[in-house]
């Protein structure tokens, strides 16, 4: 081995040390509700309306998600907070109302014609629930659709390692 070669791989095994001890968990997320990409996770303590969470659905959910082909069974979605408890959040035909604010437009039928589901009304969240919504997608299968959630399937906080969201892989949030 050469001297200029030796600090490198001193470098890169002390990382793979750090990374083992350490046991990082990470989410690879390949629909287009975020960025597309590799995903850290977090403590999702004191979580605020926009950051994005990894989430386990409920079985019911998750069967209709596969089902639809959105995602398989046991993967987990990477959604943005839109509504935490104490939040009231609304259908009213196709708007969807957070605080008062409509944040969204529903659709009546999925690109293949079927049916979506359709919840309607208002529900002020309790502590244990979330709203999970991506008001920048018009096509995202989320809360418009499945309405709150318990927090029960809340996995973490989802930090961006290495995403994009077309051509262009790039690094993502480092916080």
């Amino acid at each position: 081995m050469t001297r200029p070669a030796l600090p490198l791989v001193l470098g890169a095994l002390a990382c793979a040390a750090l990374l083992r001890l350490h046991d990082p968990q990470v989410v690879w997320n390949t629909t287009a509700s975020a960025p597309l990409g590799l995903y850290r996770l977090a403590p999702a303590d004191g979580l605020a309306r926009g950051e994005l969470v990894v989430f386990a659905p409920p079985p019911t959910l998750a069967n209709d998600l596969a089902r639809r082909g959105v995602l398989p069974l046991g993967v987990p979605l990477i959604k943005p907070v839109a509504g935490l408890g104490g939040d009231t959040v609304c259908r009213h035909g196709a708007i969807v109302t957070v605080e008062g604010r409509a944040i969204a437009t529903a659709r009546w039928r999925d690109r293949h014609g079927r049916r979506l589901p359709d919840w309607q009304g208002c529900r002020r969240l309790t502590p244990g629930e979330l709203f999970l919504l991506n008001p920048s997608r018009h096509d995202s299968f989320d809360g418009r659709y499945f309405g709150p959630l318990p927090t029960v399937g809340l996995v973490g906080r989802a930090v961006p390692l290495w995403t994009w969201s077309s051509a262009a892989p790039s690094t993502g949030d480092r916080r």
